[in-house]
């Protein structure tokens, strides 16, 4: 069913005839991949599919990444980007938000173009947001082990996983200002 969802087609921003998109990836050249659209629950079948076919990836580059359907496969792809190694990078005018920022944390070396936006806010469960449960709950814990599992310190996760849910609130976004970017060191250089 998945590969029902999944489309392989030319991409229209290359001209090359090995160009191929499989939503929300598009495979650049060898080495690189680029996630253009939402993170969904097909997200991660994509992933694998991208690196199957582009086994020597090395770099994952985001151009507009609004976030997340999906929470769990979102966190469960950002593991898997760890775990191969790879480099991520926002393209100049590029934005990524809410879930795109945690995937994109899971990249070895992380790069930033020139006027990106980041955005965080809080997640909602449908009838609570982050910020209504106690900070010691339960509900906090999957995506400060996630940053966690993805190289961050205990200390940072915790930092920058509360400052995201209290930035904004689930049906809002912030984005990030310079000094918010280089305080959590969402760049790695």
């Amino acid at each position: 069913m998945v590969f029902a969802v999944l489309f392989f087609a030319a991409c229209g921003g290359d001209d090359s005839p090995e160009s191929v998109s499989i939503a929300p990836f598009q495979i650049i050249d060898d080495t690189t991949i680029r996630l253009n659209g939402e993170i969904d629950s097909n997200t991660l079948e994509a992933f694998e599919e991208v690196l199957r076919q582009n086994p020597n990836t090395e770099q994952l580059i985001f151009g507009i990444a609004p976030g997340s359907s999906d929470d769990e496969i979102n966190l469960l792809v950002g593991r898997r980007l760890f775990q191969v190694g790879l480099d991520t990078h926002v393209e100049d005018n590029g934005e990524i938000a809410s879930g795109a920022v945690d995937l994109f944390l899971a990249g070895t070396e992380r790069t930033l173009g020139d006027n990106v936006l980041v955005g965080v806010h809080s997640w909602s469960d449908g009838s609570n947001d982050a910020t209504d449960f106690p900070m010691n709950s339960a509900e906090h814990q999957p995506y400060i082990q996630y940053y966690q599992a993805v190289g961050f310190s205990s200390q940072w996760a915790s930092d920058f996983y509360f400052f995201t849910i209290n930035a904004a609130a689930a049906d809002d976004i912030h984005w990030m200002t310079d000094q918010e970017l280089e305080t959590y060191e969402i760049a790695t250089n």
